[in-house]
């Protein structure tokens, strides 16, 4: 069995009950989440939106490969109201990189494999630049190393907070 590290999060809708369903889903689809932090909300991070965010970080053993994982999550996020065609045609009006959605469900860490394909790189590039994603993970696991800098996730956070 592999442990996967996810975030969930997402700003539009009835939040709170996407996140807990996300949870279920992940549970009966992915595999069973061992730790899930609180619910951390923030403003959108790379660009402008209504409402805040919330994200929550889940710890999941899984007997599915990274690319198993990959495919469950986002059948799930799909399920739940996500629609990424919708999304693409927003930033392409909008010239911004991100847009608000009900859900949104990335890997951060796979085991301590360091993926870097077409489709998937884990652990997530921009992990360390985000505070809404290491907030909860450090709820959950502050002395996880990161497989290729060897920095904890405390400390990410802790140098992330120091720029």
């Amino acid at each position: 069995m592999a442990r996967v590290v996810l975030l969930t999060g997402g700003n539009s809708g009835d939040v709170k009950r996407t996140l807990q369903a996300a949870q279920q889903l992940v549970n009966a689809k992915v595999g069973a989440v061992l730790r899930c932090s609180h619910r951390y909300e923030t403003k959108p991070w790379g660009f402008d939106a209504d409402g805040v965010f919330s994200n929550q970080a889940l710890e999941v053993s899984t007997d599915l490969l990274p690319l198993e994982v990959l495919d469950a999550v986002q059948a799930i996020e799909r399920e739940l109201g996500r629609n990424r065609a919708a999304e693409a045609v927003e930033k392409a009006r909008t010239g911004v990189n991100y847009t608000s959605r009900p859900i949104d469900i990335d890997i951060l860490f796979y085991d301590d494999e360091v993926i870097d394909s077409e489709r998937l790189t884990v652990p997530h590039p921009l992990m360390g630049e985000r505070e809404f994603a290491l907030v909860p993970l450090c709820e959950i696991m502050r002395q996880r190393r990161h497989p290729v800098t060897g920095r904890t996730v405390g400390e990410m956070l802790e140098e992330l907070r120091n720029k």
